[in-house]
């Protein structure tokens, strides 16, 4: 997806999350439909919070909208303790300039 273009396929990153008591949860049908049409777009390595499945984000059947639970806004600049969420930011970029 454009979200992930710019990291590997099972690329470990780490991205702060700040949600506590958040997580994702559907029923055993959606959760086969999400991995089918591979819309899986990012689990937790150690799931803090019980998400099903591990996951930590989505992609909408279009492909165009990202649910996610971590926060990779609070990774882009070294900074401020890390830059795996900056590969999400410049593949965005990058897909918008090139239109």
């Amino acid at each position: 997806s454009a979200f992930t273009s710019q990291y590997a396929q099972g690329q470990q990153i780490t991205v702060p999350i700040a949600h506590h008591d958040g997580n994702y949860q559907t029923d055993a049908d959606t959760l086969a439909r999400l991995q089918g049409e591979d819309r899986v777009a990012f689990t937790y390595l150690d799931n803090p919070n019980g998400s099903a499945d591990d996951i930590a984000g989505i992609l909408s059947d279009n492909r165009r909208v990202l649910g996610m639970m971590p926060h990779p806004e609070r990774v882009v600049d070294a900074a401020h303790g890390g830059t795996d969420g900056a590969a999400m930011f410049a593949a965005l970029t990058d897909l918008v300039t090139a239109a």
